[in-house]
């Protein structure tokens, strides 16, 4: 996995977040629309998920290495992705140079930061509490915890699920012992939604906008972590075959999704 670059710009860091004051969205409208806060708390944990032979692996998805350059920050391994310098994103896996030309995309539909609290993803059965993943001095985000098969990260220092911006979050498509949290995660297709409860008590629910495989040795890190004026999330799991000379698989699989 990858270690931890600093804070994206116009993002809060992440330290204080447990301690956030539980605040509506600025209309105050109630109910269960997509993406508004409902005022219901947090569901309790689901536990565990079912046991299963799974395949021999605590990979949660080597491939999600964020790109240096694009938070700042240590040095990466020569097989972490890169984001080449000096592009800026326009619309969801699409990319520009800057020019004096280029018209500056107006933020779509995005609630305030508050940190993650659980993914509910029906279709799968995920029902899963969120843990806070770090940039460590390699310049990869953390793994979540390997002993924890129903447990999801999210990258704390980047966008917060519902908040503008790439928001990223991983878990393990297994363990050395059996399935985990994202052992479904190819299942999801366009139209899927999922939903991410909140800090604040507000839900909020993206539509999958696409479910794509890339190989390690060749991530599209700009199109997977570059930073948007849209609520996007990134689901990362690994996927492909396992490579016992590495002990690590061959391939990422990525859900790429927006709020709703």
């Amino acid at each position: 996995m990858a270690a931890a670059p600093s804070s994206p710009a116009g993002k809060e860091p992440a330290d204080g977040q447990a301690d956030e004051p539980d605040s509506q969205p600025a209309d105050g409208k109630a109910g269960e629309p997509a993406g508004e806060p409902t005022g219901e708390p947090a569901e309790e944990p689901a536990g565990e998920r079912g046991s299963g032979t799974g395949l021999t692996t605590l990979c949660a998805m080597a491939a999600l290495l964020l790109a240096v350059n694009m938070f700042g920050g240590q040095d990466a391994s020569s097989d972490s992705p890169r984001l080449p310098q000096g592009t800026q994103a326009t619309q969801a896996g699409t990319y520009a140079e800057p020019t004096a030309t280029t018209a500056v995309p107006r933020p779509g539909k995005h609630l305030p930061r508050s940190r993650p609290v659980r993914l509910l993803i029906p279709k799968i059965s995920v029902d899963a509490p969120f843990t806070p993943l770090y940039i460590a001095r390699t310049g990869h985000l953390e793994a979540p915890p390997p002993d924890d098969t129903n447990l999801v990260g999210w990258h704390a220092e980047g966008a917060t699920p519902g908040e503008a911006g790439t928001a990223v979050i991983a878990g393990h498509v297994d363990t050395a012992t059996s399935p985990a949290v994202f052992a479904g995660l190819g299942e999801l297709e366009r139209g899927d939604t999922f939903r991410v409860v909140r800090a604040d008590r507000s839900r909020a629910t993206f539509v999958v906008d696409s479910v794509e495989q890339f190989p390690k040795d060749d991530f599209p890190s700009r199109r997977v972590y570059g930073d948007t004026p849209q609520a996007q999330v990134r689901l990362i799991t690994c996927a492909g075959d396992y490579d016992r000379s590495v002990k690590d698989y061959t391939e990422n699989l990525v859900v790429f999704a927006h709020l709703v």
